[in-house]
């Protein structure tokens, strides 16, 4: 019986062994005050963990740091504000070999710990396959009946650490969707899991369809308030209030992982005794506001705080993604698509402004995220797609199983993808993960998922050699679907297997001498189609639609 209304303290303690494989469950709230208090608890002491994460976002620098993790079980490992960049602390420990990885995609990830859940010798897989992950030893390929079958382990946690909305008295969770990799995790957890919740109350009531976590499996449960700090928390029709991402204490994170995060972690994480203590130091004014986050609204404080910068020169990124939503528009109509999906920075700001252009011409194209969202807004002041703003007026709320399994490459749905990476090569394979050198970069996220199933994908990039290698160092994603590459200088496009230059902005000089510079911005010499394409140069009204979302230009700058 779960042992509901202990401290964090007490939780911990009774729950988690050194040696453990812990999962650290994310969803929509992205963190769990029981993670925080595992490192209180283990810092320093070399407990041997396997993590368990599907993106390890600033603060999973918290378990490196304290030397508490030998593994990483991982889609994602890098910051996520202010921008999608690598983590140098993650870096270190992957490069040394002090940290062993083992990468995934956010879909696979999720399919092996719904293979654990359910029981089963191993999962279907449609991702994987032409990447650099296929080499991992909870991947085959089986041949069957029904042709080759990509099959992925699967993987059980001892334990499972999760944020929840409400629990009840017997230990019931309740939460919302989006879910991210979902709860499988803790159905597969050997143990079960530790989870904090807003409130405790007697009885849930009618409440039942919200609860994705049944008793049995769920060893203790903590009241703990904000206990998703500083992630968010989306609790509709609950007892609760939700509330929004604190992002400058994610930048703040991000920036200390370059400097002494050791000292910046006891301050802010450690040293707090226990979760109230946490809460004081973040101050009820600070809550308060991140409560307000979470109204559809408050997107106008932001477009008031923030106005469009105009008169500020047009950046090579701003070019770049300017040409890329055009090409998403061409490619939606080509392939009569019903959803885009994006990866994060510029390709979605891209992809927002493409389908806003699709809709206003009578398109009914619409967005869908890996987080599990299908039909959702974007707000303008906001470039992140984690926002939880958006929620409430989503069509569609499920998780990345849906969203990256079912939505990308079911056969009721067609969907593009508009995707970014630290590397594109001459087929469109796609790197975000090891440069030459081993030098550890992030991970897939969703982009190998995305890439392997959706109907056709466009990338977004910058025309320089180290972007454009002849070939990636490491395949994060197979380029097979990739039908564009648009950089800042001009378009390639897929011809008869192909990438060849089919298209570069007007501007100054010769059109041959556009074509040379594109050409000379790659790390070979691509082929010319017979007719190359002069494309408008980019308008004023084209950047102001990227601006109106990145208004500080963190991701176009």
């Amino acid at each position: 019986m779960a042992e509901v209304g202990v401290s964090l303290r007490e939780a911990i303690e009774s729950n988690v062994e050194p040696g453990d494989s812990v999962h650290v469950m994310l969803g929509h709230s992205r963190w769990t005050a029981a993670a925080r208090e595992l490192a209180r608890q283990f810092w320093r002491t070399d407990p041997g963990f396997t993590l368990i994460m599907t993106s390890l976002g600033a603060l999973g620098a918290l378990f490196f740091e304290g030397g508490l993790v030998r593994k990483v079980v991982t889609a994602y490992s890098g910051n996520s504000f202010p921008r999608y960049t690598p983590n140098p602390i993650f870096t270190r420990a992957y490069e040394s070999g002090d940290v062993e990885v083992e990468h995934w995609s956010i879909l696979t990830l999720a399919q092996r710990l719904e293979a654990a859940a359910r029981g089963l010798p191993a999962a279907v897989t449609g991702s994987i396959r032409g990447s650099s992950m296929e080499s991992n030893a909870g991947f085959a390929v089986a041949v069957s009946d029904f042709g080759p079958v990509g099959l992925v382990s699967p993987l059980f946690p001892d334990v499972a650490l999760l944020h929840a909305a409400v629990a009840d008295r017997n230990g019931n969770l309740a939460l919302s969707e989006p879910l991210l990799e979902g709860v499988w995790g803790a159905w597969a957890a050997r143990r079960g899991v530790v989870a904090t919740a807003e409130r405790i109350v007697d009885d849930l009531g009618d409440l039942g369809y919200r609860v994705r976590v049944p008793a049995h499996r769920v060893l203790s449960v903590v009241e703990a308030p904000f206990g998703a700090h500083p992630g968010g928390c989306y609790a509709p029709g609950l007892p609760v209030k939700s509330y929004g991402e604190d992002i400058e204490f994610w930048n703040e994170a991000a920036t200390a992982a370059r400097g002494d995060f050791a000292s910046w972690a006891r301050t802010r994480l450690l040293d707090p005794p226990d979760h109230d203590s946490y809460l004081r130091a973040i101050g009820s004014e600070r809550l308060r506001w991140l409560e307000g986050r979470a109204d559809p609204s408050s997107w106008e404080e932001d477009d008031l705080a923030h106005p469009i910068l105009e008169s500020e020169p047009v950046s090579k990124w701003e070019i770049a993604a300017a040409l890329a939503a055009r090409e998403v528009e061409a490619v939606v109509s080509s392939y009569g698509a019903d959803a885009v999906l994006a990866g994060a920075g510029v390709a979605n700001l891209a992809a927002w402004v493409a389908v806003a252009r699709c809709r206003r011409s009578g398109v009914e194209v619409c967005l869908t995220a890996e987080l599990g969202l299908f039909g959702y807004t974007p707000t303008p002041a906001d470039p992140y797609i984690f926002n939880h703003r958006v929620f409430p007026g989503t069509n569609v709320l499920s998780d990345a199983s849906s969203v990256l399994g079912m939505v990308v490459g079911g056969p009721g749905t067609n969907v593009v993808g508009c995707l970014g990476a630290a590397e594109v090569d001459r087929y469109g394979n796609l790197n975000s993960t090891q440069l030459n050198g081993g030098k550890f970069i992030v991970g897939s996220g969703g982009a190998n998922d995305v890439a392997s199933r959706a109907q056709a994908c466009v990338v977004v990039t910058l025309a320089r050699e180290d972007r454009l290698p002849e070939s990636v160092s490491y395949v994060t994603a197979p380029g097979e679907r990739v039908v564009s590459v648009v950089t800042d200088k001009g378009v390639l496009r897929r011809v008869d297997g192909r990438l060849i230059v089919c298209a570069v902005p007007s501007g100054v000089g010769s059109i041959s001498s556009r074509v040379e510079a594109l050409i000379g911005s790659c790390g070979w010499r691509p082929e010319v189609a017979r007719e190359v394409s002069e494309t408008d140069p980019v308008g004023a009204e084209e950047v102001a639609a990227l601006r109106n979302y990145d208004r500080e230009r963190i991701f176009l700058r």
